[in-house]
C-alpha cells in the first residue's frame, strides 16, 4: 500500500532571499538532523544571468533502524538523490528527492518548494508533499514502513525549527537582509538577443508543487503580530490556521486532513463540507482517511436527500415541541464549549411521540445538533481556540418505568443510530446526574448503540453526588449552575411536564404527518440492473425546452443516455422481460424503450454516452432541439475487457466483487425548464460532469454490519415484548445488585462474540413487563 503525506502550507515571516539564506546551511551537513550524515555535489548548473540555480546532491543517511534490519538488508547507510531547482527571478525553490538505495524494492519521493506569499511579498511559504511504496523488503515490509513514517514525522517536526536556527545564526552574524536578484548590467538597459533568449536546463522540468492560488490573509484583532495567521486556501490550508482554528495535529493528521480534503474538493468542486466538520469524521475512525470517507460520504449525500443543512432556517419546532421538551442551551462549560440542558426525567416521552410521532422528535434533535455546530463556530471566535463539540448535562430525576415505553425506547435508539452515524466527535461530555434505580435498566438496552469513543465520556452520579469533589463544579462554573440542581443561574429551559392526551393523534394522522416531514426531498431512489436498466419519460411540448438533472451513483457502476423520440413509449408492463431473458426485478426499475425498437429508427441519441462511477455525482442539462418524447436512462456498466492481457487486472476483479449482484442504485432529480428562466450554463453533458457527493464503494463495512445487526436484534426484542408471555422469574431478580450483576456476567460473554446477549434481553424485557403490571395505569407499560 502506497502511504502518502502533504504538509499543510507553512508560512516564515520573513523575506523569501533570507530564508534561502538560512537553508543552504543545511548543507554539506546538519548536526540539527543526527541521521543527516554528508551529502556530496554530484550536478550543478547556474544560468548566465545568474538566476537560475540547478544543484543535485547525493545524502547519506543513518536511519534509526533495528541493529538486526540492517545486517539483513547488508547496508549501514541509506542514499538519496536531492534535486534543488532555485529560480531568483520567480523567487521559488523546488526540491525534488527520491531513494537511490533499494530502489527496485522501495520507491521513496519527495517534493517541496518555497515561493513568495502571494499576499505579503515579505514573507514565504512552504509546502512538501511525499509517498512511500513499499515493494518488498525481506518481509519486513510492514516493519519498514513504520520505521519509515516515524522517522518523517520526526523530521517534519523539526524541519521549521531548523529553518528558525538559522535564522536565529544569521542574525547574530549581523544578516538581516539578503538583497533580490536583478538582471545583470547588460542586461538592464536594452535587451540583448543573448539575455532575451536564456537557455533552460531539462534539469528544472521537475512536478509542479507550488500553490495554484493565493492564500487568504486573516488578520485578528490583537496587537501581537503572533496573532496574524494565514486562511484557508481553496486547496491547502495552512498550518497557523489549523493550529488557531482546529487544534493541535501531528503531522500525519494535518496530512490525513488535507488529502482528505482536496480529495473532496476534487469530486465536489468546491461543494464541501468545513474543515472542523471534515475532521471530526477523522477523529471518528482514528484518522483512517478509506473509513472516514466512506461514513462522512454516507452522512453528505444523507444530509443532501434530506436537505439537513437548511433545517434551522426553514423548520420550525411544533408548539407542542416548545412547551413540553424539556431541553435548551445554557452558557458554556469551564473549557468554553456550548452546554446544552436536558431534564430528561421531568420529560413525557410517551405523549410527545403520540403528539408529534417519530419523525418530528428525530428532525428536532437534528435541529438541536445543527445549532451546536453554529454555537461551537461562535465559541472559537469568541475564546480564541477551536472549540469543535459541546458538553451535555442530563437531569435524571423523575426517571421511572413510565420511560421504558417500547414505542419511547424505539425512537430512541432510532435517534442514537442517526446522531451516531451524521454527527461523530460532536459530544464533548455528557453528565448524567441524579441517576436513579432504574436507570441501569435503560443504560443496558441503550448503551450497546452507543459508539466506544462516545461512553468514555459518560460521567454519571447518583442521588446528589454531583456536588461532591469531583462532580458538577469541576467541569461547570459555579455562577451558571442551574436552579433546579442548587445553583444561582436561572434556567430556561423548559420544565416538561405531560402533554395532556388532548393532543394524542391516531396511528393514521401520525403515518401522514410522518410522510409529509420526511418526504420533502425532491430525489427518488432507484435501482439498475444488468439487463434492466432504470428510464424515466419526459414530454416536450416547447422546442428548446431545457432538461436539467442531478443524481447521485449511490452503488456500481453506470451508464447515463438521453435519447428522444416522436412517439410515446408504452406503459411498462410489471413483469415485463428485459435483455439476457432476465426478468426485471421488482421495486423502483422502469423500462420504457421497447425490445423491439431499433436505435437510429424508432428513437435516436441526444447526447454522447457517460460512464459514472460508484460515489460519483453528476449535474447536467440538455437544451431540447425537438418536441416529442426524451427518455434519460441509467444502464448497467459491464467492466470491459483489459486490452493488452486476457489476464483481469486487479482493480477489475475488485470492482467486480463489489457488484456482484449485478445491481446498481442511483438517487436522481429532473427537471424541465423553460429557455427564458434557465439560469444554468447550456453546456454539453460531458462538460457537466462533477462531483456534488460521493458515496463509498465500501457500503457493507463491518462496522455497518454490526450497528445494523445490534438494530435488527433490539427491535426484534422490542416487537418480542408485545406477544412474549408473562415471565415467573421472580420480580426480586430485577434488584438493582443482581441486574448489574448479570449486566456485567452477560457483557463478559458478549463481548466475545461482538454482540449483546439476545437471551438476557429477552428476560430482562419480560420481567420488566411483569414488574409493570403491578404499578397503576397504562402509562407505565413497556408496551
Amino acid at each position: 500500500m502506497v502511504q502518502k503525506y502533504q504538509s499543510p502550507v507553512r508560512v516564515y515571516k520573513h523575506p523569501f532571499e533570507l530564508i534561502m539564506a538560512a537553508y543552504e546551511r543545511r548543507f554539506p551537513t546538519c548536526p540539527l538532523i543526527p541521521m543527516f550524515v554528508h551529502s556530496d555535489t554530484v550536478n550543478e548548473y547556474n544560468s548566465d544571468d545568474g538566476a537560475i540555480h540547478v544543484i543535485e546532491r547525493r545524502c547519506k543517511l543513518d536511519i534509526d533502524a533495528p541493529r538486526l534490519l540492517k545486517k539483513i538488508a547488508g547496508v549501514d547507510y541509506v542514499y538519496f538523490v536531492q534535486k534543488n531547482s532555485l529560480n531568483r527571478r520567480e523567487r521559488t525553490l523546488h526540491i525534488e528527492a527520491y531513494n537511490e538505495t533499494f530502489s527496485n524494492r522501495v520507491i521513496i519521493n519527495e517534493y517541496c518548494c518555497y515561493t513568495v506569499h502571494p499576499e505579503n511579498e515579505d514573507w514565504t511559504c512552504f509546502e512538501q508533499s511525499a509517498s512511500l511504496d513499499i515493494k518488498s523488503f525481506f518481509g519486513f515490509e510492514s516493519t519498514v514502513e513504520k520505521i519509515a513514517m516515524k522517522q518523517y514525522t520526526s523530521n517534519i517536526k523539526k524541519g521549521k525549527e531548523i529553518i528558525e536556527y538559522y535564522l536565529h545564526q544569521l542574525e547574530e552574524e549581523g544578516i538581516t537582509f539578503v538583497p533580490r536578484w536583478t538582471p545583470p548590467v547588460s542586461c538592464s538597459s536594452k535587451k540583448t538577443s543573448s539575455c532575451s533568449k536564456l537557455p533552460v536546463s531539462a534539469a528544472i522540468s521537475i512536478p509542479d508543487t507550488q500553490p495554484k492560488e493565493g492564500l487568504n490573509n486573516e488578520i485578528l484583532n490583537s496587537n501581537s503580530s503572533s496573532e496574524i495567521v494565514v486562511g484557508t486556501p481553496d486547496d491547502k490550508l495552512d498550518a497557523d490556521y489549523i493550529k488557531r482554528y482546529l487544534g493541535d495535529l501531528t503531522p500525519l493528521q494535518e496530512s490525513c486532513l488535507i488529502r482528505l480534503r482536496q480529495w473532496l474538493q476534487e469530486t465536489h468542486k468546491g461543494k464541501i463540507p468545513k474543515d472542523e466538520h471534515i475532521l471530526r469524521f477523522l477523529r471518528a475512525r482514528d484518522f483512517n482517511i478509506d473509513k472516514a470517507r466512506e461514513i462522512m460520504c454516507q452522512s453528505l449525500t444523507w444530509r443532501k436527500q434530506h436537505q439537513v443543512d437548511y433545517i434551522l432556517d426553514t423548520w420550525n419546532p411544533p408548539q407542542v415541541l416548545q412547551d413540553y421538551y424539556a431541553g435548551g442551551w445554557h452558557h458554556h462549560d469551564k473549557d468554553g464549549r456550548p452546554l446544552y440542558v436536558l431534564r430528561l426525567g421531568q420529560m413525557d416521552t410517551k405523549g410527545l411521540v403520540r403528539a408529534l410521532g417519530e419523525e418530528a422528535l428525530l428532525r428536532y434533535v437534528l435541529s438541536i445538533n445543527e445549532e451546536g455546530l453554529r454555537r461551537c463556530e461562535e465559541n472559537t471566535k469568541v475564546f480564541g481556540r477551536p472549540i469543535s463539540s459541546w458538553t451535555c448535562l442530563v437531569d435524571l430525576e423523575g426517571l421511572n418505568m413510565r420511560h421504558l415505553w417500547r414505542p419511547g425506547v424505539k425512537a430512541l435508539l432510532r435517534i442514537i443510530e442517526v446522531v451516531e452515524a451524521n454527527y461523530p466527535e460532536t459530544l464533548g461530555r455528557l453528565l448524567i446526574l441524579r441517576a436513579p434505580r432504574v436507570f441501569p435498566v435503560l443504560w443496558t438496552l441503550v448503551s450497546p448503540f452507543i459508539d466506544d469513543n462516545t461512553r468514555k465520556k459518560f460521567l454519571i452520579y447518583a442521588g446528589n453526588d454531583y456536588q461532591a469533589p469531583g462532580g458538577l463544579l469541576d467541569y461547570i462554573d459555579k455562577e451558571i449552575i442551574p436552579d433546579f440542581l442548587s445553583g444561582e443561574c436561572m434556567c430556561e429551559v423548559p420544565e416538561g411536564g405531560l402533554v395532556p392526551k388532548s393532543l394524542y393523534r391516531t396511528a393514521e394522522e401520525l403515518e401522514n404527518e410522518d410522510l409529509k416531514l420526511w418526504t420533502e426531498t425532491i430525489y427518488q431512489s432507484a435501482s439498475v440492473f444488468k439487463g434492466a436498466p432504470h428510464e424515466i419519460l419526459i414530454q416536450i411540448v416547447d422546442a428548446s425546452s431545457v432538461i436539467t438533472w442531478d443524481f447521485d451513483v449511490c452503488k456500481g457502476d453506470i451508464v447515463f443516455n438521453i435519447y428522444h423520440s416522436k412517439r410515446s413509449p408504452q406503459p411498462p408492463k410489471k413483469d415485463s422481460v428485459g435483455a439476457h431473458s432476465i426478468t426485471s426485478p421488482v421495486g423502483n426499475n422502469v423500462q420504457l424503450i421497447d425490445k423491439m425498437w431499433q436505435l437510429g429508427r424508432d428513437y435516436s441519441m441526444v447526447e454522447s454516452p457517460l460512464t459514472c462511477k460508484e460515489g460519483e455525482s453528476v449535474q447536467g442539462s440538455h437544451v431540447t432541439r425537438w418536441p416529442g418524447f426524451y427518455i434519460l436512462q441509467w444502464k448497467f456498466h459491464s467492466m470491459p475487457a483489459c486490452a493488452t492481457t486476457s489476464l483481469p487486472r486487479v482493480d477489475d476483479v475488485l470492482a467486480s466483487l463489489q457488484v456482484s449482484s449485478h445491481k446498481c442504485k442511483v438517487m436522481y432529480y429532473t427537471e424541465v425548464i423553460g429557455s427564458e428562466d434557465f439560469r444554468g450554463s447550456m453546456t454539453s453533458l460531458e462538460s457537466s460532469h462533477s462531483g456534488f457527493s460521493q458515496l463509498s464503494a465500501a457500503t457493507t463495512s463491518s462496522n455497518q454490519s454490526h450497528s445494523s445487526s445490534l438494530i435488527s436484534r433490539m427491535y426484534e426484542v422490542l416487537t418480542y415484548c408485545d406477544h412474549s408471555p408473562v415471565s415467573s422469574v421472580v420480580k426480586e431478580a430485577l434488584s438493582e445488585r443482581q441486574l448489574l450483576r448479570c449486566s456485567q456476567k452477560e457483557q463478559i460473554a458478549a463481548s466475545k462474540t461482538n454482540g449483546v446477549s439476545r437471551r438476557f434481553i429477552f428476560n430482562l424485557v419480560e420481567d420488566l413487563e411483569e414488574l409493570c403490571d403491578g404499578v397503576t395505569g397504562p402509562d407505565v407499560m413497556i408496551r
